[in-house]
């Protein structure tokens, strides 16, 4: 039989009235869902923060930025096999190869493979730059592929780099380790017991993820670091299209260009490796998206027992209330107004612990994201609405069974109860 809309408003007031004469004991009730809900916002909306973190800092690269390196940056070396690992490095003559082969990229800059994070000895005068600067042999177009700027000076040219000067530029934490308020263009610095002379600074770098190394970094011409190392002359390629448009096209280009160079044979598999701003993105999306799983099925956790907790709480409510039960059905009502009256006050219990966790997970994202790990603020109104739909889900679960149960009990039976 069909519920009309009076005995559905009759079964939500009786409901309420239930749930506002045990404050105490629907408090705790609404505590547990309002703890899963929140969780699983929180979380969802933190790692959501943390994707776009990551999207950001391979966006700061450029988007029309293409890297070629001897293996794919995310390769462990364990899995390779034989042919793979004795791959040639990338040298110098592959970057001209590019440079002088293909028409649709506008900037090419070789970074030395290996560069010495930490442990690395800068001075000026009696002042040091701290352990953590490292030092980065590259060419000219390095500030134009991977758009950074310069506060002050200039950057490397092709003289620098044809003539091996010693000169270098600073990112812009160690000059104002170093220098302070001086001007640090034109001073002489010791690199690892090496003179060099400061010739410009990069502009602050920003990260999602703390203070950018970029910010420790001395950069000088890649011929300097040659003869200064001679033992490291594997390469990274930074190059850039002309456009984003024709990303693919300069990839084709620059493919035939190593292979030729190279001398790979038609009927081989490439011997070097692209990557884009679109694999990077892939790579890290994966990573994101198996923590966004892990993350909600330990959140949900708290959900589940939230549930349990409106379960057994509503058959604490169906005990206690067997003489209303029996009253009630033998003044007529029906079991479908019983039933109603139970999973009314079960989904009011879990929807308003639903609702005060969506707001407590959305508070919960802001502090974290926003001052504690400073990523961008992710809060998606889909996790929003499916914690909400979720908290009511779980009462209407967890309320069936106390439901059905109440409405099978024998008003005769019922009214004897003390």
């Amino acid at each position: 039989m069909m519920l009309t809309w009076v005995e559905i408003k009759d079964g939500v007031l009786l409901a309420l009235s239930a749930i506002s004469a045990n404050k105490f004991r629907g408090g705790l009730t609404i505590l547990g869902v309002m703890v899963g809900v929140g969780s699983v916002i929180g979380m969802a909306s933190v790692v959501s923060g943390l994707d776009r973190a990551m999207a950001d800092e391979i966006d700061s690269m450029g988007s029309n930025t293409i890297l070629v390196e001897k293996y794919p940056f995310n390769t462990d070396y364990h899995d390779l096999s034989d042919e793979e690992r004795n791959r040639a490095d990338i040298t110098v003559g592959e970057a001209l190869a590019i440079k002088e082969n293909c028409p649709h990229v506008d900037a090419v800059a070789a970074q030395n493979h290996w560069m010495k994070r930490g442990g690395n000895d800068v001075k000026y005068m009696n002042r040091k730059g701290g352990n953590q600067a490292y030092i980065m042999g590259t060419w000219p177009d390095f500030l134009k592929v991977t758009n950074s700027s310069l506060a002050a000076g200039r950057f490397l040219s092709d003289l620098d780099v044809q003539f091996r000067r010693m000169v270098c530029v600073l990112g812009f934490d160690l000059a104002q380790a170093l220098f302070m308020e001086e001007d640090p263009v034109g001073k002489e610095i010791r690199v690892n017991g090496n003179r060099f002379e400061v010739i410009g600074v990069l502009a602050k770098q920003q990260s999602n993820f703390g203070d950018s190394r970029d910010n420790n970094k001395v950069i000088i011409p890649l011929s300097a670091h040659e003869k200064l190392h001679p033992w490291d002359e594997a390469l990274t390629l930074w190059v850039r299209a002309d456009s984003y448009e024709n990303m693919e096209i300069a990839k084709d280009e620059i493919v035939s260009a190593l292979r030729k160079y190279r001398r790979v044979p038609f009927n081989k598999p490439n011997n070097f490796a692209l990557e884009t701003q679109d694999n990077l993105k892939d790579f890290t999306g994966n990573i994101t998206k198996w923590i966004y799983i892990i993350t909600i099925i330990i959140t949900s956790v708290g959900l589940m027992v939230g549930g349990i907790g409106v379960m057994n709480i509503m058959l604490v409510s169906v005990t206690e209330r067997t003489r209303e039960i029996g009253v009630r059905k033998a003044i007529g009502a029906r079991r479908s107004n019983i039933i109603l009256q139970f999973l009314t006050e079960a989904m009011t219990l879990s929807g308003t612990g639903g609702v005060i966790g969506v707001i407590g997970g959305v508070l919960l994202a802001l502090v974290v994201n926003g001052l504690l790990l400073k990523f961008p603020l992710s809060i998606s109104l889909f996790w929003v609405v499916v914690g909400f739909v979720v908290s009511v889900s779980v009462g209407l679960v967890s309320g069936v069974y106390p439901a059905v149960k109440a409405a099978m009990l024998d008003p005769i039976e019922a009214l004897r109860y003390e």
